[in-house]
């Protein structure tokens, strides 16, 4: 079993196994590695929107160039594929950056000369800053290599069941791949040479793209199976899951986790991130059953066929205040096997965040991705940043409670008895002005467009707005009660995990994995409150409902009623729903 040193899970003794102890991978040697990097100005880290805006645009450019440029359109297209490739598939820039080159200097004659002279420049700035990428990582490599002193062992299979690396990618370039042969054949369809020659640009530049994910998958494939082929390097490391689900990798001796040498996704045995909280089981072994439709009181005590699926249940909800608080998870020591560098694939046996638990086999479900000193210094910025904003959150948390606890104990008796309530009001109302915009520029004369858009609107308006603009929560002896579409829903005191009240949201979290948590957003202005020194709506209820929480004289006495815990939202919903295809109609 694991033991915990300090702020650190350990792993047991042999947990390498037969390939013998591991290195600790610290001080110098993993120094050496981070300083590996290429210079600055050479893209390593891509950020998660480049996966998005990068493939359009190089669609877009690929047309442009085909449809003015006087290129082929398949060289039009190779051309504007160096918008992606440098950063997502340096490998193949390699080699394709000269002949872009080339063709841009020979074939290009409908550019003028300066935008020509331009494009090779860049074609060349390209070609250097791969050039650079792939030696860095071969200097990665060997660094990581040296730094494991020989130890190796073949790495624990972690694939539980789930389908091999590159599945996905494997079907998503198919995909990309026909649907530019798709539109590469349909391009007579278009008036113009002009026009033809830029469709035909932005089919090759589609089936570049499928081909450039293909080559993806088939290199993530290759380079997942490698730690289980055979013994590969193995070294020892801290690990640790970030507010993204990302898993960083520090050095053996960095127990402050001041500084993590690379990022990768990973994922357990049963396909899903593992261990990144700790299961809460004792909490979601106990309680009654959230109440459902028609306000009925339902308390059916524990059942033994729901604590597997409570249990799990809230390690994922665990996960979501994970990510939505930007925490991060417990430091635990890891075996890494695998020579890692930018790009590779890697496999960890790593201590489990729950003490006394087993180790866990954390396999990578995407490329390691050195951390760079400008993403550091982003990430202490951001830090400092945080930490300001819920500093300041904090105050005005506890100022509002402050507040709400010196209301409560100057109401009399007879005032602390009666059932308390919370309801939507301006902040939430004011929604419905976006909304209404919203469906106006929707609006067209278009009968397909306007036909689809009337449904869209109607069916989110009944579905969402009704919760929005008519949400209640009511408070009496027993706990909190929740109205919704089908009717009332009760969270016994007891069950109550956090209140929370940040700016234009509420959130109520509970302890039993079959209450979902309870939300609402609203518009919200701190500049605008702070300098009128009002307190968001939001953050007075969240007050009071903690007070009430937190001390159990202060609740009420009395029990709700069913007028009292709120009624059922679907005849509201009906109504709104017949306004909106009504307006939907009108404006066409």
């Amino acid at each position: 079993m694991s033991s915990r040193a300090g702020d650190v899970s350990r792993l047991p003794e042999g947990a390498v196994g037969s390939g013998g102890g591991a290195a600790a991978w610290d001080g110098g040697p993993a120094l050496r590695w981070a300083r590996a990097l290429p210079p600055r100005w050479v893209p390593v880290r891509t950020p998660d929107w480049a996966f998005a805006v990068l493939p359009l645009t190089a669609v877009a450019g690929a047309g442009l160039l085909g449809g003015h440029g006087g290129l082929p359109a398949w060289g039009a297209a190779l051309i504007a594929l160096h918008l992606v490739w440098p950063v997502l598939r340096p490998e193949m820039a390699a080699f394709t950056a000269p002949v872009g080159v080339a063709l841009v200097l020979t074939a290009g004659d409908g550019l003028p000369l300066p935008a020509r002279l331009g494009l090779a420049a860049w074609q060349t700035g390209v070609w250097a800053a791969v050039c650079l990428r792939l030696a860095a990582r071969r200097r990665q490599r060997a660094a990581a290599l040296t730094a494991a002193g020989g130890a190796a062992a073949v790495a624990p299979d972690g694939m539980g069941g789930r389908s091999p690396r590159g599945t996905f990618l494997l079907w998503a370039g198919l995909g990309l791949a026909a649907a530019g042969g798709a539109l590469r054949a349909v391009t007579g369809a278009w008036d113009g040479p002009g026009g033809r020659q830029a469709v035909a640009a932005a089919g090759w530049c589609l089936a570049g793209l499928g081909l450039t994910v293909l080559v993806s998958a088939a290199l993530a494939r290759h380079r997942a199976v490698g730690p289980r082929r055979g013994p590969v390097p193995v070294l020892r490391v801290l690990a640790r899951v970030n507010g993204d689900l990302e898993t960083e990798v520090f050095a053996a001796d960095d127990l402050a986790a001041r500084r993590p040498l690379f990022t990768v996704s990973t994922a357990d045995g049963r396909g899903a991130p593992d261990h990144r909280v700790e299961a809460r089981a004792d909490e979601t072994d106990e309680g009654n059953e959230g109440d459902e439709a028609r306000g009925a009181d339902r308390t059916g005590g524990d059942e033994p066929a729901e604590s597997a699926e409570s249990a799990e249940s809230a390690e994922l909800r665990e996960l979501r205040e994970l990510v939505g608080g930007g925490r991060v998870g417990p430091l635990r020591e890891a075996v890494l096997y695998g020579a890692p560098f930018d790009g590779a694939e890697v496999v960890l046996l790593a201590a489990a965040a729950k003490a006394g638990a087993p180790p866990v086999v954390e396999t990578s479900l995407g490329p390691v991705r050195p951390v760079t000193e400008a993403a550091l210094r982003r990430r202490e910025r951001n830090e400092r940043v945080r930490a300001v904003r819920e500093g300041r959150r904090e105050e005005r948390r506890e100022a509002a409670v402050a507040l709400a606890a010196a209301a409560v104990e100057q109401a009399g008796p007879e005032a602390l008895g009666r059932v308390r309530r919370w309801r939507a009001g301006w902040a939430d109302r004011l929604l419905v002005v976006p909304a209404a915009l919203v469906l106006a520029l929707l609006a067209d004369d278009s009968v397909w467009r306007g036909v689809l858009s009337g449904i869209a609107a109607t069916l989110i308006a009944a579905l969402v707005l009704p919760r929005r603009l008519a949400w209640r929560i009511t408070a009496d002896r027993d706990g909190l009660w929740f109205n919704g579409l089908l009717g009332a829903r009760r969270l016994a005191w007891e069950h109550v995990r956090a209140v929370e009240g940040e700016g234009g949201r509420l959130r109520i979290r509970a302890t039993r994995a079959s209450f979902d948590e309870w939300r609402a957003h609203s518009l919200h202005w701190p500049w605008l409150e702070r300098r009128l020194g009002v307190v968001h709506p939001y953050e007075r209820a969240a007050a009071e409902i903690t007070v009430l929480w937190r001390d159990p004289a202060t609740r009420p006495t009395s029990q709700a009623d069913e007028r009292l815990r709120g009624r059922a939202l679907w005849p509201l919903a009906i109504v709104v729903g017949a306004l909106v295809a009504g307006g939907s109609l009108a404006l066409r």
